[in-house]
């Protein structure tokens, strides 16, 4: 059967990442400008000077750990990787769609994608967040964006539905097991009974659990539904990971989990970044560069992360099935 010209448009929503050295700075800017993230009372009045301050300062630092990764973000090609094969997969099932990127924080930015929405005539558009569960700083930012974004540069209403979240759905935990049985697979099977596997989500400050922000909910229902499903007979423990400033954040963090692996004398180690869909520095670097210094350095023996899910067979078909079941409820 032949597909006519797409009249729905599929919006995967990301945060971005710096596509270079020098942009890491501005990079660091639209982060800490944005309203979901530096949220106090009257911050309006000092965001923009308080985000060019933090940026500036942060910026050298962040730039040497980029520079320890190739010099630059992946998440932008494996992005387009995923909205490559998500289109050829929907293809496939017969749904004439077009998959579009907006990023938010870096190119290609969220005004971009409006506009491309806008020029094309789209009848439909589906915000798909490349965010499995919910959070006001991930996914309720990147909508807020959009919804702006609309405002100012949408020639039309065009109706448009968000997937909430997909923490539980059967393929994407399917995809974390495989992706966790690889990994063991590259273990001598009589050291793979030595392995703790340890979780790492992002962390977020406990202020938004408090205000009822169900992320730390839906990580740890992915958690559990991984555990059950894999039924790998190992020790596992959830933690979290990249606290910045000094409010309490989710606890126990990944570093002081991985310290008390390392005093039980715990020589294997299987991290598994549960939050995350592509590669980024907060795997790349913080887990498998700092992380796993710092747990060599204590004793453990053995390190490991496993692959970032980017175009998994079963990932790539949640995220269709994701798609083609919201095409559906209309």
């Amino acid at each position: 059967m032949k597909l006519g010209k797409p009249t729905t448009a599929v919006v995967l929503l990301q945060l971005g990442g710096p596509d270079s050295l020098d942009a890491v700075e501005p990079f660091l800017y639209n982060l800490f400008c944005d309203p979901d993230i530096i949220d106090l009372p009257g911050a309006f009045l000092f965001r923009r000077p308080l985000a060019r301050f933090i940026s500036s300062r942060r910026a050298p630092k962040v730039q040497a750990l980029y520079r320890r990764i190739g010099n630059r973000s992946p998440i932008l090609p494996q992005t387009e990787l995923q909205a490559q094969s998500l289109e050829k997969s929907l293809r496939e099932s017969e749904v004439a769609a077009d998959v579009l990127i907006a990023m938010r924080y870096w190119r290609p930015f969220t005004e971009d994608a409006v506009k491309q929405v806008a020029a094309n005539g789209y009848d439909r558009v589906i915000l798909l967040p490349l965010y499995p569960h919910y959070c006001k700083a991930t996914t309720g930012s990147s909508v807020n964006e959009w919804n702006r974004c609309m405002r100012q540069f949408g020639k039309r209403p065009i109706p448009t539905t968000l997937i909430h979240s997909y923490f539980d759905h059967p393929l994407y935990i399917e995809s974390l097991v495989g992706q966790i049985r690889l990994s063991l697979d590259r273990i001598q099977a009589e050291d793979r009974k030595k392995v703790h596997v340890v979780f790492s989500a992002h962390g977020t400050p406990m202020k938004l659990v408090r205000d009822g922000d169900p992320y730390s909910r839906h990580i740890r229902a992915t958690y559990e539904a991984v555990v059950e499903k894999g039924a790998f007979g190992l020790p596992h423990h959830l933690c979290f990971q990249s606290k910045v400033g000094p409010q309490k954040w989710l606890e126990p963090s990944l570093l002081g989990t991985i310290a008390s692996l390392a005093k039980a004398q715990v020589s294997h180690v299987l991290v598994v970044p549960i939050a995350f869909v592509t590669d980024h520095i907060e795997t790349l670097s913080e887990i498998n560069i700092e992380a796993k210094e710092d747990a060599l350095k204590l004793g453990i023996q053995y390190f490991d992360m496993t692959p970032a899910l980017i175009d998994n067979k079963e990932f790539i078909g949640c995220l269709s099935d994701l798609v083609i079941q919201e095409l559906k409820r209309s």
